[in-house]
């Protein structure tokens, strides 16, 4: 993490005691996953906006999250 080069982008982070949300960008295509972890167990999932469709962040030339 926090190379220019990774895949992905943390734009998002809140940690409480054992639970911690995170929102990450795919950086070739710009669609944002919840990552939601508690304890020693974690999922991710795709976000989608209201109409049912990936949530999508638009990146500048090198990647980062305008």
């Amino acid at each position: 993490m926090g190379k220019e080069n990774d895949r992905f982008l943390r734009i998002y982070r809140e940690s409480r005691w054992k639970d911690t949300d995170e929102i990450w960008v795919d950086r070739e295509t710009g669609v944002n996953y919840l990552y939601h972890s508690t304890g020693y167990s974690g999922g991710i999932c795709v976000l989608l906006d209201a109409d049912g469709k990936p949530v999508i962040t638009k990146l500048d030339e090198y990647g980062r999250a305008l």
